[in-house]
């Protein structure tokens, strides 16, 4: 299993995993990370599994956040990382689990057109508050529009029952409450806690980094 696949959440974009997978890539690991705002969790879902179809070895497959939604339902991972994300059962969806925070609800702007966006100043506090200020103005500066919808989206099937998981439960979030994350996490193989906020791929790359090379390294399980 020497791939790698790295699926964002809303608002998010392929280019917040930018160094993560750039130090997976230098490692000698191949990394594919989807541009999900397809329109709809099976639209996402989709072209996920087109990714995984792609390779030549069953992958892991991180989702972060709505992502988590999106890896549920693909087939075909040798591992799946949740990181502080949804893992919908039977029936679930991201919304019906608990969905977004109070104060990532106050973040969200409606558009003219029926999608949403994030409020620059409350996102940065939500998603990137253990962030220094320059990254996280740069990540926010990454954020676009969302479809509506895609939340509320129920996946096809449960992956998480056949494959191994991790979960990571980011125990300073203030997108997705740490006490959800951790019932959620209690349907994954594996769990782990870390002391970061929302999205740790952009404040503390590193650990992401290290916990995916220990799971090629060990792809039975979490070592």
């Amino acid at each position: 299993m020497a791939a790698v696949v790295l699926v964002h959440g809303l608002y998010h974009r392929p280019e917040h995993f930018a160094v993560v997978a750039e130090r997976l890539r230098t490692a000698g690991t191949e990394v594919v990370v989807p541009e999900l705002h397809r329109g709809s969790l099976p639209a996402d879902t989709a072209a996920v599994q087109a990714a995984v179809d792609a390779l030549q070895e069953p992958p892991i497959v991180l989702g972060h956040s709505y992502g988590g939604s999106v890896i549920t339902g693909v087939n075909g991972a040798g591992h799946l990382v949740y990181v502080a994300a949804f893992v919908p059962d039977a029936g679930e969806s991201a919304a019906g689990l608990g969905g977004a925070s109070p104060q990532l609800q106050e973040a969200i702007t409606p558009e003219p057109d029926g999608w949403t966006s994030l409020h620059s100043d409350r996102a940065v506090g939500t998603l990137y508050g253990d962030c220094p200020e320059p990254l996280a103005a740069w990540a926010v500066g990454l954020l676009r529009a969302q479809a509506p919808g895609c939340g509320r989206g129920v996946p096809g099937h449960q992956s998480w029952k056949h494959t191994p998981s991790t979960y990571i439960v980011c125990a300073r979030d203030r997108a997705i409450d740490p006490v959800l994350q951790r019932k959620m996490a209690s349907r994954c193989t594996y769990v782990r806690e870390w002391q970061t906020g929302h999205s740790p791929f952009v404040g503390q790359p590193d650990l992401i980094v290290e916990l995916l090379q220990e799971l090629l390294a060990c792809p039975g399980g979490d070592s």
